[in-house]
């Protein structure tokens, strides 16, 4: 489907030199007694580039194609991560581990997530900020132990080891941030 330069808004996704754009923010204005000109501010959705373009009353651009669904972490091998979709086991894929990112430390077995896709390629992964895991390795808080701030390293059934409080106990489950890899807070229950 074509857009005119007016339709080119914030939350639409199009197509420039072959590739997905998101339109972060547009504003449509005149100059003086010239035509009205749209002045955006896109974001290329593979390379993550944010570039500003001007599109006059005579442009039209192409809304992308732009396909979210849920897919299932398999398993994690050499810095490739398998995936299927979640209603057909048997479409398999993988993504690199670099593609995905800091959060692709956090993702388990069975984690169901969003794949982006532009045409046959997957352009980016949405996992959620929040995610719970459990603490498979936590040493004991040793009493007066507050020269590193009140918090301690543990490891987490991904494998990845991350700064909690004192008082977090093997077996609990925890919150981290797959943003920024940093525990917000205790999950309800423990599984013991």
């Amino acid at each position: 489907m074509m857009l005119d330069y007016s339709e080119i808004v914030g939350r639409k996704f199009i197509v420039l030199d072959g590739e997905p754009w998101e339109v972060l923010d547009s504003h449509v204005f005149r100059k003086q007694q010239r035509k009205p000109v749209n002045a955006t501010k896109l974001k290329n959705c593979i390379t993550g580039k944010v570039t500003e373009r001007s599109f006059h009353v005579s442009e039209k651009v192409e809304e992308a194609e732009i396909e979210e669904r849920n897919v299932k972490f398999l398993y994690q091998n050499r810095g490739e991560y398998w995936f299927c979709e979640a209603e057909n086991p048997s479409k398999r894929f993988k993504i690199d581990e670099d593609f995905i990112g800091v959060q692709a430390k956090f993702l388990k077995k069975d984690s169901v997530v969003q794949a982006v896709s532009f045409g046959n390629k997957v352009i980016s992964m949405k996992i959620p900020i929040k995610i719970e895991l459990m603490v498979i390795e936590a040493h004991p808080a040793v009493k007066g132990n507050t020269a590193q701030g009140g918090t301690k390293t543990v490891k987490l059934e991904t494998g990845v080891e991350i700064q909690v409080p004192m008082f977090i106990k093997e077996g609990e489950m925890v919150r981290v941030n797959s943003e920024t890899g940093e525990y917000t807070e205790r999950a309800g229950g423990n599984s013991f």
